[in-house]
C-alpha cells in the first residue's frame, strides 16, 4: 500500500496489529524513494504526536520534503557503495574504472541551472578515471540556488569514495543553508569527520544566490578564493571565512554577503586550474591567478559557458595538454 501511495499514510492502530511495526505503536507511514524512478526504498514511521493531534496537511508537507531529502542522500550513498563494491571486484581493469567514471558523473550535475538574472555552468575535467574534486548546483527554490566547489585531499579511487561522502552530507541536509548556513555546514563537517581518517579533509566554496535580490551569501572553507571580476573590470577575491572540512571536530564558519550586478563575472575554481603547468619538482612556471584573470577579461562579455571553455582552453594551452590535477570549474554570470 504504501509503495503506491504518493504521500504520508496515516494509519489506524488496528492496521498494524501482528506486524514487525505493531511495537513502535506507528499512527503515519511516509515513503522514502529513489530521486530517479521513484522506487520506494525505506520508510519513516512516526508514532502519535505528542499534542495528540492528528497530523496536518501541513506536517505531512514537511514529512514528505525530508523524507525526499532523505530519498537523494540514500541515493548518493548507494551509488558510493556499489562504486566501492566494483572496483574491489575488478582489481582496477579497464573496465572496471569506466564504471567508476559513469558513476562519478552521475553524482555531478547533468545541467546547468538558469535564472533570470544569473547564467551558470559548471565542469569537472579528472586526471584519472575518477577523483576527488566536486562541484553541484543545489536547487533551494524561489529564485534561490546553491552553488558548491570542493577539493578532496588525495587523488585517485579514495578521494573518489570520499568525494561521494561528502556529497551525499551535503545534499541530504541542504535545506537547512536556506535558515542556518553555519548550522548545516557544521554538521556536515562533523559527518567528514568523524567518517575520515585524521589526514583527510576537503576545501569547499559554499554560496547561496537569491536571485531576487542578486544577493550571495558564501563561506569559503579554506578553497582558493574565488574570483569576482566587476562589470568595470575591477576583481575582488572572496577569501577564506573558515577553515577546512574534516579536519577538525570543533569547526565554525563566517557568512560573508555580496551583490553580483550586471555584467559580474563569478568564477570559482580548484587549485587544478591555477597550478596547471607546475611540474612535480617544482621546476616549471604553474598557470597562477594573474592569467586566471587575464583569461577572465578576454571572455568577460561572453556567456558563462563560453567564459568557462576559454578559461580551459587558456589552461590546457599554458599547461601543453598536460594536466596533473583535476581541474573544476564554476562560472556565474550576471545577467
Amino acid at each position: 500500500d504504501l509503495a503506491e501511495h504518493d504521500g504520508p499514510l496515516e494509519l489506524m492502530p488496528e492496521e498494524m496489529y501482528g506486524t514487525q511495526l505493531a511495537p513502535l505503536d506507528p499512527e503515519c507511514l511516509v515513503p522514502i524513494r529513489g530521486s530517479n524512478n521513484g522506487q520506494l526504498q525505506g520508510l519513516a514511521v512516526l508514532g502519535p504526536r505528542l499534542s495528540e493531534e492528528s497530523y496536518s496537511a501541513m506536517d505531512k508537507r514537511l514529512l514528505a520534503s525530508v523524507a525526499s531529502q532523505a530519498g537523494i542522500a540514500m541515493r548518493s550513498i548507494m551509488l558510493a557503495e556499489k562504486m566501492a563494491q566494483t572496483m574491489e571486484a575488478e582489481r582496477r581493469s579497464e573496465q572496471e574504472m569506466q564504471i567508476a567514471r559513469q558513476v562519478q558523473s552521475r553524482l555531478l550535475p547533468q545541467q546547468a541551472p538558469s535564472l533570470p538574472t544569473l547564467d551558470c555552468a559548471g565542469k569537472c575535467i579528472q586526471t584519472r578515471a575518477v577523483g576527488g574534486d566536486y562541484y553541484d548546483f543545489l536547487d533551494f527554490g524561489s529564485g534561490r540556488l546553491g552553488l558548491v566547489v570542493a577539493d578532496i585531499s588525495g587523488k585517485g579511487m579514495s578521494a573518489a569514495l570520499l568525494m561521494a561522502n561528502l556529497q551525499a552530507n551535503l545534499r541530504g541536509q541542504y535545506a537547512l543553508a536556506l535558515e542556518d548556513v553555519p548550522h548545516l555546514l557544521r554538521s556536515v563537517n562533523r559527518l567528514f569527520y568523524k567518517n575520515t581518517e585524521t589526514s583527510h579533509y576537503a576545501t569547499m566554496f559554499f554560496a547561496v544566490y537569491d536571485d531576487e535580490i542578486r544577493r550571495l551569501r558564501y563561506v569559503n572553507c579554506g578553497h582558493n578564493p574565488p574570483v569576482l571580476m566587476r562589470a568595470n573590470g575591477n576583481v575582488e577575491r572572496l577569501g577564506a571565512t573558515a577553515t577546512v572540512l574534516g579536519l577538525f571536530e570543533e569547526w565554525d564558519c563566517e557568512v560573508v554577503d555580496c551583490k553580483l550586478a550586471p555584467g559580474d563575472v563569478l568564477v570559482i575554481y580548484t587549485d587544478g586550474v591555477s597550478e596547471a603547468g607546475e611540474s612535480e619538482d617544482g621546476d616549471s612556471e604553474e598557470f597562477g591567478e594573474e592569467r586566471l584573470i587575464a583569461a577572465i577579461r578576454k571572455q568577460q562579455r561572453q556567456s558563462a559557458g563560453e567564459v568557462l571553455d576559454g578559461i580551459l582552453s587558456e589552461v590546457q594551452q599554458f599547461s601543453r595538454g598536460e594536466q596533473a590535477d583535476d581541474m573544476t570549474l564554476i562560472v556565474a554570470r550576471g545577467r
